[in-house]
């Protein structure tokens, strides 16, 4: 019997590329893909691509449909001024969802951060500007509860959030005894609380400042994401909680942050909120938890966590817009767009499980 020890053989072709016994790789490595693989690797590489497509398409046809009257550059710019809102609730909503969560309350929070901020102002006479700390502030919390009870306590973010949703939405309704702030008032007195509602022209493009912050708030975001650390670890617990823990990244912590965030950035929403509407409601926003959900879902982000662009949520809350606007300048009864729509999240739904299937 040979002294000499016996060497394992490869058990797959992976394997045998690495020994170098293998005589097939030059034909593994010219596999040729086929039309549908590349594009499925194309749109696992790009998710955003898929939104993008369905918003100049659809541009394009109620563009056909309405002419010169949909692209001007007032309907375009409306369409942007609609979609405010939701761009910022999105954001932070989108963050949650890469890492594999779902945030129910965020619709609450805003809602709850705007009545602080002026029920602080006009029922205790707090500065403005204070009465505003106090209601981010309110909206940090709310989300830091969140992410103690998700991180630290591993209770379904599902869960979680749909009780804080009941929790703060009863909240905002016992405090601020359903009572309204008039915009006549607000304009008055704290006219800060409004600025977001203010605008500049540019020829007959109107820009608010709650469109202005969207954008600059998406791209901060943006370049966090795609050029952090932060960002890298963020997606990394989306994808493989495990694996980002063996690989350094603190996930309770990293957790703990990205729900924190969504509330700060939901309390946010809530003063731009109040600018767009003009006054402060406690009815306000009630869909705002849907509507992000909804714009996230469209936009490609997967609800499984870890693939997605935040690019993607705006494209998606942009189709929204474009769809309920061209319906409505059409005619048509609203009830379409709710159908359309419905037929786009379970497409894009569709969509992300072919992707993940095939490129997985």
């Amino acid at each position: 019997m040979s002294d000499q020890p016996v060497r394992p053989q490869p058990h797959n072709e992976f394997e045998k590329v690495l020994s170098g016994s293998s005589t097939q790789v030059a034909a593994f490595d010219t596999h040729d893909k086929s039309v549908l693989e590349k594009l499925q690797h194309f749109l696992h590489s790009s998710p955003a691509a898929v939104p993008l497509i369905v918003l100049v398409l659809s541009l394009i046809v109620f563009g056909l449909l309405l002419g010169g009257k949909f692209f001007s550059a007032f309907t375009l710019t409306l369409i942007l001024q609609q979609v405010a809102i939701v761009g910022i609730v999105g954001a932070a909503q989108s963050l949650v969802i890469l890492t594999a969560g779902i945030d129910l309350s965020v619709g609450a929070i805003m809602v709850l951060s705007s009545v602080i901020m002026g029920q602080f102002t006009f029922r205790y006479g707090l500065p403005a500007e204070f009465a505003i700390l106090c209601g981010l502030a309110v909206g940090a919390f709310c989300g830091f509860i969140n992410g103690i009870l998700v991180s630290r306590m591993r209770l379904p973010p599902f869960i979680v959030t749909l009780g804080m949703w009941q929790i703060v939405l009863a909240t905002n309704f016992l405090y601020s005894a359903n009572e309204t702030i008039r915009a006549q008032d607000i304009a008055q007195q704290a006219p800060i609380l409004q600025v977001f509602g203010s605008s500049v022209r540019f020829g007959s493009a109107v820009f608010t400042y709650g469109v202005i912050a969207m954008v600059l708030l998406v791209a901060l975001l943006w370049y966090v994401l795609n050029r952090t650390a932060w960002g890298r670890h963020l997606y990394a617990v989306g994808d493989d909680p495990d694996a980002a823990e063996l690989a350094g990244v603190n996930v309770k912590r990293m957790l703990t942050t990205v729900y924190t965030l969504s509330g700060l950035i939901c309390a946010f929403a809530g003063w731009a909120l109040i600018g767009r509407i003009g006054s402060v409601s406690p009815t306000a926003g009630q869909f705002a938890n849907i509507e992000s959900i909804t714009a996230v879902v469209i936009g490609g982000l997967s609800l499984f966590g870890g693939r997605g662009s935040i690019m993607g949520m705006i494209f998606g809350a942009l189709i929204v817009g474009v769809f309920s606007l061209g319906l409505r300048l059409i005619g048509t009864d609203p009830q379409w767009t709710y159908l359309l729509i419905g037929v786009l999240i379970i497409m894009a739904v569709a969509i992300d499980q072919w992707i993940r299937k095939v490129a997985g």
